[in-house]
C-alpha cells in the first residue's frame, strides 16, 4: 500500500489517538466488527455470492416462486 508507505509512525500513532478519542474504547470494536462485515459482504459481491435475503431467479420463464399480484 502507497499510502502505509507515505505515513511514518508519528502519523499513524496521531491519527489512532485521535480516533481513540473521537469514537471511544468502547465502540471501536463495533466498528471494526462493522467494517469487517462490509469487506466480507464486498468481497462476496465481487465473487457472484448471493446473500442469504436475496433470491436469483435464473430462468424469467419459469419462475420459482409464485409472483405476488395484488388485487386491482
Amino acid at each position: 500500500m502507497v499510502i502505509l508507505g507515505i505515513l511514518g509512525t508519528q502519523e499513524i500513532i496521531f491519527i489512532l489517538i485521535i480516533v481513540l478519542i473521537l469514537f471511544g474504547a468502547k465502540k471501536i470494536p463495533e466498528l471494526m466488527k462493522g467494517l469487517g462485515r462490509g469487506v466480507k459482504e464486498f468481497k462476496d459481491g465481487m465473487n457472484g455470492i448471493e446473500g442469504k435475503n436475496e433470491v436469483k431467479n435464473e430462468d424469467p420463464q419459469n419462475p420459482s416462486e409464485p409472483k405476488n399480484e395484488s388485487p386491482s
